[in-house]
């Protein structure tokens, strides 16, 4: 069976991308083995000297290996985040920063690096309050995301997401998250 890991960076209760993400995992549970990652709940901290110390003398901590680990050998990775300040929260970035591991998630030749991760598909579900569209100038959260598929091997990336939230009416917003929804849905059955 397919593994799934879903990396869930919705931290308000009422967050309008964990509205599209619910009904998105609930479908992929019913087709594979899904595990979530609450980044609420994780401990990792920006790099910094010490941490880079560390990492020279193989020092690594165990719960940053084990998730290195989950993601590398996830067949779906589903990443939920909303669009905070042109990209997507720190600590979604920060949680990169600390699975980026070599020879976990990538490794090298001497040349170039090469992705150790057997991913298939990466999800990325997000809102956004403005009217940015994905591809915009703008929008950094996912250049990014392809820059770390290129890193890991993530394969392909699907987007799904609602923009200019916070500039329409309650009925609009409703009408664009369950389009999301929809979209979302749609690519869960195609997996």
């Amino acid at each position: 069976m397919k593994k799934v890991l879903a990396i869930n960076c919705c931290f308000r209760e009422e967050s309008r991308t964990k509205r599209i993400y619910t009904p998105v995992i609930n479908c992929l549970k019913t087709k594979y083995s899904v595990e979530e990652i609450d980044l609420s709940t994780v401990d990792c901290q920006p790099a910094d000297r010490q941490m880079l110390k560390d990492r020279e003398n193989g020092i690594v901590p165990d719960e940053m290996v084990m998730y290195a680990s989950k993601i590398a050998s996830a067949d779906i990775i589903v990443i939920a985040a909303p669009f905070w300040d042109m990209s997507f929260p720190a600590k979604l970035k920060v949680f990169f920063e600390n699975t980026s591991l070599f020879n976990v998630t990538f490794t090298d030749n001497g040349t170039n690096c090469t992705g150790l991760c057997k991913c298939q598909h990466l999800i990325y579900i997000t809102t956004r309050g403005m009217d940015i569209s994905v591809g915009d100038a703008l929008e950094q959260a996912t250049p990014y995301l392809k820059a770390l598929s290129w890193l890991w091997n993530l394969g392909e990336i699907h987007v799904i997401d609602a923009q200019n939230l916070d500039y329409s009416s309650e009925e609009t917003i409703d009408e664009k998250i369950d389009a999301a929804i929809k979209k979302g849905l749609e690519l869960c059955e195609k997996l």
